[in-house]
């Protein structure tokens, strides 16, 4: 059987163990190696050749997209899948994308099923695929830039903000996420009453805030056909009160457990441990945390 080699690039410990994981499981002779932010992949990409690169968007010293750019520039690398695993959904990032010459693209949160069949389509191009399950080659089909539409798995970007954090009289993200003033960050959860968004791999969930840290968040959602599970991946989408930036604030789903006592409960209470290492998100958290209020809405209890 012949060696294929991964890249899972990601600041998150959380999502790595993750990706890492499902890989694993599903292609048990897979080799990866793994780096924590831009720079450090551009390290590795530097001595070593990978047959697919999975990479994050936004991490601290160099995104994802400054990486892609990077190593596109770089002799014999065209050929070679690189996947964005992002919350980055709208159709701009994703045109940004695809100019700087990204393969495919895994929306977060996303499941098991979502990554295996993407990893399949990049490896299946390139002939590896069949070299790891001891096949021949197939021909290739399209390439992934044929068009948004093949880039999106066929499926329109998905309902978010127009940008992860963004102003809306358009400065730039450094100005968005500027630091607050000089107070010491609250370490412990925090009463931030609103509203955000939880999203889950396939639903999302309108949720109403309760308590708010570095850390971790206390979200109230409304009980439906399809209940968040323990460990599952998500995204937080949060909007500061008064102001027009949004934070995507990358998370796994720590408990779960009914509002009130008894068993039709309407209103389910889940606990978010974030898995963020981005100073910028982290700053608007703090900022968020310290205004104690996120943007409102109508919300059950509060």
């Amino acid at each position: 059987m012949a060696k294929v080699t991964i890249l899972v690039v990601d600041d998150a410990p959380f999502i790595r163990d993750l990706v890492k994981k499902a890989l694993r499981s599903l292609f048990p002779g897979l080799q990866i190696e793994e780096a924590v932010n831009g720079r450090k992949a551009q390290q590795l990409l530097s001595r070593q050749r990978f047959d697919l690169i999975l990479c994050d968007w936004e991490m601290p010293e160099m995104s994802g997209l400054e990486l892609l750019q990077w190593f596109r520039a770089q002799p014999e690398s065209a050929k070679t899948p690189f996947i964005m695993v992002t919350s980055r959904g709208d159709k701009e990032n994703v045109i940004e994308a695809i100019q700087s010459g990204v393969s495919d693209y895994i929306p977060k949160p996303f499941s098991n099923d979502q990554l295996s069949a993407k990893v399949k389509k990049a490896l299946q191009r390139t002939g590896k695929l069949e070299q790891l399950m001891g096949r021949q080659p197939q021909a290739s089909g399209p390439t992934a830039q044929d068009s948004i539409a093949n880039l999106m798995g066929g499926r329109p970007a998905p309902a978010a903000p127009a940008a992860p954090v963004t102003k809306a009289a358009a400065p730039s993200a450094a100005q968005a996420f500027a630091k607050p003033a000089a107070t010491e960050p609250p370490a412990a959860s925090q009463p931030v009453k609103g509203q955000a968004q939880l999203r889950l791999a396939g639903e999302q969930f309108p949720c109403v805030i309760k308590t708010l840290s570095l850390r971790d968040a206390l979200v109230v959602v409304r009980r439906g056909e399809r209940l968040p599970q323990v460990f599952e991946s998500g995204v937080l989408d949060l909007e500061q009160e008064g102001d027009k930036s949004v934070a995507r604030i990358n998370a796994y789903v720590h408990a779960v457990a009914a509002l009130e006592v008894n068993v039709d409960c309407e209103w389910l209470k889940v606990t978010l441990k974030f898995v963020d290492q981005d100073p910028q998100k982290l700053d608007y958290l703090s900022r968020l945390i310290a205004s104690g209020s996120a943007q409102r809405h109508y919300s059950p209890g509060a």
